[in-house]
């Protein structure tokens, strides 16, 4: 099994090649229309916005092609892009994605797909080199689908939330066993010199202003959530106006002479 998902990133990796100066930015911009087309969707059924504001990192795959005859597998590429304390999202680093499976099956799928990372430990599991699905016990895993029940309760405590759109033959979503890789050719092509993950995503130590379509677009489905309305201010107490004598007609010459000091 694992050989034939490594050949199936190997065959992605052939395919795709060197990067050349345009393929990153497409795969960033592919990812901006698919995190609105997918949090449209699904703000239909559920607060999308809600879960996004918890999450502290997004993996994005546009794209991922599976075709099956007998053995199956599955190939795509993906950006991952992670959340400060603030709620500021970072530049995105780039991964390919591969899995392999037999088996008598016949098909194609053509996925979009947005899994959001809801905790630390999660952003650190995929920053690895070669994390896999479900090789971790730990690390939940939750695919947001069904009814609006199935949404919104034991799913949500998961550590990665996987929301999905598909075409084809293969309904559904699995993950098991998906292999994830790091593409440092294609980090080092979109920000001029040799990052890691890690850099880009946790440390933020990089910025490539073309990502900011993709980070808008996260910010605007899961911005800092309102401020609670502020209580109106009690108004202050009436204050006394300082006393002021009535005003009269009679002058100081009007007044009696002060008495004459005693005599000695």
């Amino acid at each position: 099994m694992r050989l034939v998902i490594l050949a199936a990133l190997a065959a992605l990796s052939a395919c795709a090649g060197a990067p050349t100066g345009s393929a990153p930015q497409a795969l960033v911009d592919r990812s901006a229309l698919t995190v609105q087309e997918i949090l449209t969707e699904e703000n239909d059924r559920l607060d999308a916005a809600s879960i996004l504001r918890r999450a502290r990192g997004a993996l994005v795959c546009p794209r991922t092609f599976s075709a099956a005859f007998f053995a199956g597998g599955e190939g795509g590429d993906c950006v991952l892009v992670g959340r400060d304390a603030a709620g500021s999202w970072s530049s995105p680093a780039f991964f390919a994605v591969g899995s392999g499976s037999f088996g008598l099956q016949a098909g194609i799928r053509d996925s979009q797909t947005l899994l959001l990372l809801m905790s630390e430990r999660a952003i650190s599991a995929v920053i690895n080199n070669s994390f896999r699905f479900g090789a971790d016990a730990s690390l939940a895993v939750a695919h947001v689908g069904g009814s609006v029940e199935a949404a919104t309760t034991t799913n949500l405590g998961a550590d990665i939330l996987a929301f999905s759109r598909s075409r084809g033959l293969f309904a559904g979503l699995s993950l098991e066993g998906t292999v994830m890789d790091a593409r440092p050719d294609w980090n080092a092509a979109y920000y001029g010199r040799e990052v890691t993950p890690r850099d880009i995503v946790v440390n933020m130590a990089v910025h490539n202003p073309g990502a900011d379509p993709l980070r808008a677009a996260l910010m605007r489905f899961g911005g800092a959530p309102a401020a609670p309305p502020m209580a109106a201010a009690e108004p202050p107490p009436p204050v006394s106006a300082p006393y002021r004598a009535p005003g009269g007609s009679v002058g100081r010459a009007a007044l009696p002479p002060p008495p004459p000091p005693p005599r000695r």
